[in-house]
């Protein structure tokens, strides 16, 4: 497909003043069948210089001319174009003439000289001057014209025009002879000094002397060539009269020829391509013949008009079948969110799109809205990640065309975390006015786990990923806190002589940006007996506390979590021989099962993790090694934020793993 120079292109040769310059072709393409037009364009370089007609000029100037009169020079000829044409004409430094470069309609220069002190024959008969012209390419060309002026007696009067410029016009097919306009001037002089004589001006074009023709006598103008209105469509004539006087007297005017354009030129209809015979079995659309028409003439001369009306026969088109917009919760009203683009090939109403905007869930229609008219989904109030994550809709772009036309676009919105929520303490309780105390034995050794702080975060990803750290204790050097887990170990062997009743104030923080956290207070009494836990619970209960049976109703319930967690754990181990065959399954199931809603709550981990509030639900999954089973823990199942997450949480967003607590001994794994 490359076009290539097959010979040495010379522009001045192929277009002559002609610009720009243009060569056009036709290429055709097969499989498929396509015709293309082209065109290519021959840039002119500065390869010419400016040439006078001839090497030198002599001027018959009268000493009674006065200043200010003009005489028109032979113009230089480049047949470059544009900058590297001719631009300018310099005369030699004298005292008696300037020179003034005028520019034609076509933007051709030309000069005159203009006389600025009168001569004296007495004085000097004659003159010899310079006149140099300059293109303007780089470096600028030149071309030198010897001007040799005879100063002489003449005529007290020159020819005078009755008016400086003419004006006519001559349609294109006008045959020879015809009459274009007739030029007249007038002398005062007498005899020969007033006897006018008219012809074409020095610096007249060899192309314009060619067209037409000036009768010396009458000073009418013919057409004497034939004229193309295609190649120039305005000629500037330049004519003179002159006297018969021995300085003849000259006088100048200019002619404007306008060339009108006549339909000359039928259209060419050409045939590139015919496929000849034409199948009788041959579908409808079958290409028989490629044609291309043009014609030379110009404005409706030029036209062929073929009107097609347009049908609404395309539907519109998205750029995208459907859109993930991820904004950030806690977003400000009325903010744009998305414009949905589509186009339609069809014209006028038939390609006038309106949106219309469609939301599968009617609760939330008051959420988001749609320019009719652009598709720029607006959100209309603030969301919240933890009370839903995505919101799915369908925008229906249709033309205003009869049937309208129409194209569905899905549109899905994710609402993104921010850090808006810290750690909420599920146990200990926070709020409540019984006091939880955990029990260890004396001389429990170094590793042996207390109890647990759990909590839960309602944000997602890392800004719900929680750590645990010790912020104060009675004794530091006795007890340490899981990182991940919030598990709370003995860090040393107990002794006797340390403290029976231990504080720990646990910090709970996030990961989000800014971190938030919380704190929880745990309880530990170091005693053998659970009568012993029940005195010191006993003795820090308030004094002024109105209930008197206090300590039986702590006894029964250490008795009831203790007989609930064996309960539990035989319940358990039947369950897990009932499913043994089914314990592949179940593990290959067990991430879609997670988050299942909680059931009821077991109170699994009573005794380690001391008196857990009636409400608290857990639920246990165990694999095929009930040792290693998690304990998931999760917070009550009504006005639970934790309950309108788990759609998302089936989703599988890694963060939220890092809520979900229990009694294992092992941190979660990466997947789970």
């Amino acid at each position: 497909g490359a076009l290539l120079v097959s010979e040495r292109i010379d522009r001045e040769e192929l277009c002559g003043a002609l610009s720009p310059c243009s060569l056009s072709f036709e290429i055709v393409v097969e499989n498929p069948l396509e015709l293309y037009s082209g065109a290519v364009e021959i840039q002119d370089i500065n390869d010419n210089d400016p040439v006078f007609p001839s090497s030198q000029a002599r001027l018959e100037i009268s000493e009674s001319v006065a200043a200010g009169a003009r005489f028109p020079l032979e113009s230089a000829q480049d047949p470059d174009v544009g900058i590297n044409s001719l631009q300018t004409y310099q005369l030699s430094a004298n005292p008696h003439f300037a020179l003034d470069v005028q520019t034609r309609v076509d933007g051709s220069k030309y000069a005159e000289l203009v006389l600025e002190k009168e001569l004296d024959r007495e004085e000097q008969r004659e003159l010899h001057l310079v006149l140099t012209a300059l293109d303007g390419g780089s470096p600028p060309r030149s071309a030198h014209l010897q001007i040799h002026i005879d100063v002489v007696d003449a005529n007290d009067n020159t020819p005078v025009f009755n008016q400086s410029t003419y004006k006519a016009s001559v349609r294109e097919n006008t045959p020879s002879g015809t009459l274009v306009t007739k030029i007249s001037a007038y002398d005062l002089d007498d005899g020969p000094n007033g006897d006018i004589i008219y012809s074409f001006s020095s610096h007249t074009p060899a192309k314009v002397r060619e067209l037409f023709a000036l009768d010396s006598a009458t000073g009418e103008l013919r057409v004497k060539g034939q004229l193309d209105y295609e190649e120039t469509k305005l000629y500037e004539i330049y004519l003179q009269a002159k006297d018969k006087g021995v300085v003849p007297g000259v006088a100048h005017c200019k002619v404007l020829v306008e060339v009108v354009d006549v339909n000359d030129h039928a259209p060419e209809v050409t045939v590139t391509s015919v496929y000849s015979p034409v199948p009788e079995d041959a579908a409808p659309g079958t290409v028989v013949a490629l044609l291309s028409v043009t014609d030379l003439d110009s404005h409706d001369n030029g036209l062929i008009l073929v009107q097609v009306s347009d049908v609404n026969d395309n539907a519109p088109k998205s750029s995208q079948d459907s859109y993930d917009v991820y904004v950030l919760e806690n977003n400000m009203p009325g903010i744009p969110i998305l414009n949905v683009s589509a186009t339609d090939p069809d014209l006028g109403r038939n390609a006038h799109l309106s949106y219309t905007l469609f939301q599968s869930d009617p609760t939330v229609g008051h959420l988001f809205s749609i320019n009719r008219e652009n598709g720029t989904i607006y959100l209309l109030t603030s969301l919240d990640h933890e009370d839903q994550v995505e919101f799915s809709m369908m925008v229906q772009v249709q033309d205003g065309g009869t049937p309208p036309l129409a194209t569905n676009v899905s549109v899905s919105v994710f609402v993104t975390d921010l850090n808006d929520n810290p750690p909420t303490v599920l146990y200990p309780h926070p709020n409540t006015t019984a006091t939880y105390t955990d029990v260890v034995a004396p001389g429990t050794p170094a590793g042996h786990m207390v109890t647990k702080v759990v909590a839960v975060d309602a944000d997602a990803g890392y800004n719900a990923w929680i750590s645990y750290t010790l912020l104060q204790a009675t004794d530091p050097s006795l007890f340490s806190v899981g990182l991940h887990s919030g598990e709370i170990f003995t860090a040393r062997q107990l002794r006797e002589d340390d403290a029976p009743q231990h504080t720990l104030i646990i910090l709970l923080k996030d990961h989000g940006e800014p971190v938030l956290s919380t704190s929880a207070t745990v309880s530990i009494s170091v005693a053998e007996m659970v009568k012993e836990v029940l005195t010191d619970l006993t003795d820090v209960a308030p004094a002024n506390d109105p209930r008197k049976h206090v300590t039986f109703y702590l006894i029964l319930a250490v008795i009831l979590v203790s007989a609930a967690f064996f309960i539990t754990m035989l319940s358990v181990g039947i369950f897990k021989c009932y499913k043994w065959r089914q314990s592949k399954e179940l593990y290959n199931s067990s991430r879609s099962t997670l988050y299942r809603t909680p059931g009821p709550f077991h109170h699994i981990d009573a005794v380690r993790g001391g008196f857990t509030p009636p409400n608290f639900y857990h639920q246990v999954y165990l694999t095929t090694d009930s040792r290693q089973s998690d304990l998931l823990c999760k917070k009550p199942f009504t006005s639970s934020p934790l309950g309108s997450r788990q759609s998302t949480m089936r989703n599988g967003e890694p963060g939220l793993y890092h809520q979900i607590v229990g009694t294992a001994s092992r941190p979660p794994a990466p997947d789970e």
